[in-house]
């Protein structure tokens, strides 16, 4: 994972290619083969639980995208206040605020909206709405205060920020004193050549 973009990358385009990706996916999952998705590939790929999985919206599911099951690293405190960076339809989102109490609730921070519409219905759907937030939001510009989480999580995220230095600093920012990160992503084992990594849609991929 390089901490930062090649000199020169177009920004812009690269965040456009990931918005329309994963806009995509959230309507349709069929139509981005590339990508391994789906409840049935969280739970024989990534461990998730068959029934939690099967407890939330089919809407939410069938466009989860994770790398990895970040809530094997410990549940949240009931009280907590989490951040999900990169909720996408709210797979990671929805089962971290079932597992909240009353008072706890859970921020999800989203780049696409019909991504965020979906966490918001499943969020609806469950009745978990007064415990959910999502927003829309890039993981280099937080849209919560300083010091105001007890939990961050994000799943296969990172890897599509070009900045991840300063995502890294937003991330430490937000976070409580003594607050925790669980993180899952995907890492390089050998360097790419220039030509790739400046290409968006190998990013978006």
């Amino acid at each position: 994972m390089a901490l930062i973009g090649p000199p020169g990358f177009d920004v812009a385009r690269m965040r456009r290619e990931v918005r329309d990706t994963y806009e995509r996916l959230a309507a349709d999952p069929t139509s981005v083969g590339h990508l391994n998705h789906g409840a049935a590939y969280a739970r024989t790929h990534l461990g998730y639980d068959a029934a939690e999985l099967a407890a939330l919206p089919a809407s939410t599911t069938r466009a989860f995208v994770g790398v990895a099951n970040p809530h094997r690293l410990g549940a949240p405190d009931p009280d907590a206040t989490v951040l999900d960076i990169g909720c996408g339809t709210g797979t990671d989102l929805l089962l971290t605020a079932q597992r909240l109490g009353p008072h706890g609730r859970v921020i999800g921070v989203d780049p696409t909206p019909t991504m965020r519409m979906r966490a918001r219905e499943g969020a609806r759907a469950l009745g978990l709405g007064p415990r959910v937030d999502v927003r829309p939001g890039l993981a280099e510009e937080l849209p919560l205060g300083s010091s105001s989480v007890d939990l961050v999580q994000t799943n296969g995220v990172l890897n599509l920020v070009v900045d991840k230095v300063r995502a890294f600093s937003e991330i430490h920012r937000v976070l409580k004193p003594g607050g925790r990160l669980h993180l899952a992503d995907v890492l390089l084992h050998h360097d790419l050549h220039e030509h790739e990594r400046m290409e968006p849609r190998l990013w978006a991929a």
